[in-house]
């Protein structure tokens, strides 16, 4: 009889248990169904209430008031307010963030860019431009055509504003090439400007065709003239150059091409012809 009454309160605290797990089970499920409806709702109020809208602008060709673009000096403005068009008239909170910043990405002169949603109706944009190393010829091999290029070796396209680079020219980079073999040779060239110091002032052109074998057209006088420099100890064979120069100048009045590469050494070396 003992075992009867022992099994038979066994089976209740079993099914006041099973009963108490599925209460619980259907106040977890209804408290979820709220949580979901509520966000819905939330979410619907978000998307459609018109105090969440990004203003268009008043009339074509005008900016929206409530997205405001810093950090523009070269990268062409209109183009980074474009990337936004398609959100103008539309709540903030539809705005795919990390798209448009990718968006921004594709620009020319933009480095980097943030852009963030302000509650309750406003986007903020904030460009980080490229900074310009060098002048590099992008023409054929017999038409020059300059433009700008970046550390990274991104080639920059005109900016909209006339402003004037004191930059140098490099040559030897090619457009056709990925843009981190083109950062390799641009900041080859500045590693070997740093090196000559103040005689950079005399350099016209950076020839980094090879990088193991620079080369600096340098202006003297009346004339320019084409440096092998090598790949070390720049300042140090360009000055032994200069020093030399007018003596030089008097047994090989007509040379315009001396090979450094020797340290103390200078020898003449022929003019590489172009086929143009």
């Amino acid at each position: 009889m003992a075992r009867t009454s022992s099994s038979k309160k066994n089976k209740d605290q079993g099914r006041r248990a099973i009963s108490h797990f599925v209460l619980w089970a259907l106040t977890g499920c209804f408290a979820l169904a709220g949580i979901i409806w509520g966000w819905q709702q939330f979410e619907h109020f978000l998307i459609s209430d018109p105090r969440f809208v990004l203003t268009p602008p008043a009339d074509y060709g005008q900016d929206s008031p409530n997205l405001r673009v810093e950090g523009v000096m070269f990268a062409n403005r209109a183009q980074i307010v474009r990337v936004f068009s398609s959100d103008l008239g539309r709540s903030v909170f539809m705005l795919p963030l990390a798209d448009r910043r990718k968006a921004l990405l594709r620009l020319s002169w933009v480095k980097d860019a943030t852009v963030v949603r302000l509650w309750p109706n406003r986007i903020a944009v904030h460009i980080t431009e490229r900074r310009p190393a060098a002048f590099v010829d992008i023409g054929t091999e017999c038409v020059s055509r300059y433009s700008l290029i970046d550390p990274d070796g991104v080639i920059l396209e005109p900016p909209e504003r006339n402003y004037r680079f004191d930059l140098p020219t490099v040559s030897g980079v090619r457009p056709q090439e990925k843009a981190a073999a083109r950062g390799a040779r641009v900041r080859r060239m500045q590693t070997l400007l740093k090196d000559l110091g103040p005689l950079a002032a005399n350099v016209s052109q950076s020839d980094v065709s090879d990088l193991d074998d620079l080369k600096v057209t340098v202006k003297m006088r009346d004339r320019a003239i084409v440096l092998i420099v090598g790949d070390r100890n720049f300042h140090d064979r360009v000055q032994h150059f200069l020093d030399h120069y007018a003596d030089i100048r008097k047994r090989t009045p007509n040379m315009k091409v001396f090979d450094l590469r020797l340290d103390d050494r200078i020898t003449a070396a022929p003019e590489v012809k172009s086929g143009c």
